[in-house]
């Protein structure tokens, strides 16, 4: 069979149930998401996905490198904040094998559009991390029409040069990714696959839509836009990038190439402000659910069956080590993935994989073990037990019913941990609100 092209779709922030296909409501204007809930139908959608890590540049180091992100210092930020601009250890090492830059050892063509986030120019970039082409923003969250990150210095990037271009981010991203299939249609049809990532920063904050550039103006040294957005806004950026995407839909079978491209879509963690996570609770920074797990869709025609669900447990680098693997690539020997495939349930969604998982935060001291049906947390030193299975919602803590099973389980992250290398003291915890900003639940 040829060789797949791939579009590995990775939005930011979105909430569980933001989408229709995972029990979204319509907005006032209809559906939000038609097109990615038609990727849903048309191929697999996993209902207990997870991404590596709660907050963006850890999922972003894990899902490049499918590996745990605790092995690499950068990605101990949580998140890699504006002030490593010029550092030289908090970012993605270039020398570390990746998926772009095996996939591109191996005869693809790759490009990033869209959010790196994972350090700066020189030291780092997208371009020295198996990117042939790269445009987009480099920082965690950009305004949407100026393009300036929260610094206020602007941030759209052409490979490494810095390059102004007006318009609407979500957009931008969107009709370069159909510029881009354009471009790759000759050579797929002929034998070359690519691979585009397409890591859009919506629905991330600020809060505007497309008809919002007269407030971009009042967000210059305030893009954590406290005082504004509400949940239409929310659900219209979420239905600009849908759009985007049925665009890219639209190019792929223009060209023929629908049958045999994975389109994966997935977010980098779980919900924040104005996110639906229903029947989770938490959001963005959290080990609970509401806070990494998050929808993930393949589509496939040519290898995964249509109106497929599964409940496979799976992270960020599983999926990327799948893509490696449908690809026939191999990985880097010297750097093993902690990530598995999953390319059995792909194919048939009866398939099942054994999967624990494991996470940690230096945010208030979390830690949480996934296995089967048990969930082992931490938070602020309370440790909890819960059957995610029959209660996703955490609310029914079973510890003091089940000592022996939560002792075992503590055992085994424990055990884990110590396989990675511990929380460096100067690692920074970035929180752009706190209760002061809003009440908690």
């Amino acid at each position: 069979m040829n060789r797949p092209n791939i579009i590995y779709i990775v939005c930011d922030d979105l909430g569980y149930a933001d989408l229709g296909c995972y029990g979204g409501r319509e907005a006032g204007f209809g559906r939000v998401s038609p097109n990615i809930d038609a990727l849903a139908a048309g191929g697999l959608k996993f209902t207990e996905g997870y991404s590596n890590s709660p907050v963006c540049s850890p999922t972003r180091f894990a899902l490049m490198t499918m590996r745990y992100q605790y092995r690499l210092r950068g990605a101990a930020e949580e998140p890699i904040n504006s002030k490593a601009r010029k550092s030289q250890t908090l970012g993605l090492p270039p020398e570390h094998p990746t998926l772009p830059s095996l996939l591109r050892g191996a005869g693809y063509r790759t490009a990033l559009i869209g959010k790196w986030h994972l350090g700066y120019p020189p030291a780092f970039g997208p371009l020295r991390s198996g990117y042939e082409e790269f445009f987009g923003p480099m920082a965690g969250g950009v305004d949407y029409f100026t393009h300036c990150a929260s610094t206020g210095d602007h941030d759209l990037w052409f490979g490494e040069e810095e390059k102004a271009e007006e318009g609407y981010l979500t957009d931008l991203l969107s009709r370069r990714a159909v510029d881009y299939v354009d471009r790759m249609a000759e050579g797929a049809q002929g034998g070359t696959p690519f691979m585009l990532s397409l890591h859009y920063t919506a629905p991330h904050w600020p809060w505007e839509t497309r008809d919002d550039a007269h407030i971009a103006p009042e967000l210059a040294k305030n893009l954590f836009h406290l005082h504004g957005g509400n949940v239409e806004s929310y659900r219209r950026m979420i239905h600009h990038m849908d759009e985007g995407i049925g665009w890219i839909m639209d190019a792929l079978k223009r060209h023929g190439l629908a049958e045999n491209t994975i389109v994966v879509f997935t977010s980098d963690n779980g919900g924040e402000r104005f996110s639906d996570n229903w029947p989770l609770v938490g959001g963005k920074m959290d080990l609970t659910e509401g806070g990494i797990r998050v929808p993930w869709i393949v589509h496939w025609p040519a290898q995964v069956p249509a109106g497929g669900s599964t409940a496979q447990h799976g992270m960020s680098m599983d999926f990327s080590r799948t893509l490696l693997d449908a690809a026939g690539v191999a990985p880097d020997a010297a750097c093993a993935p902690d990530g598995v495939s999953l390319l059995p349930v792909w194919r048939d969604a009866g398939a099942r994989i054994e999967r624990p998982m494991h996470w940690r935060m230096n945010h208030r001291g979390q830690r949480a073990l996934r296995e089967g049906d048990w969930k082992y947390l931490r938070v602020d030193g309370n440790d909890y037990l819960f059957n995610i299975a029959q209660d996703a919602r955490e609310r029914a803590n079973l510890a003091p019913r089940e000592p022996d099973r939560l002792a075992a389980m503590r055992e085994r992250w424990e055990a884990w941990n110590a396989s990675m290398p511990p929380i460096p003291e100067d690692a920074t915890v970035s929180l752009g609100y706190s209760y002061k900003d809003m009440p908690q639940r």
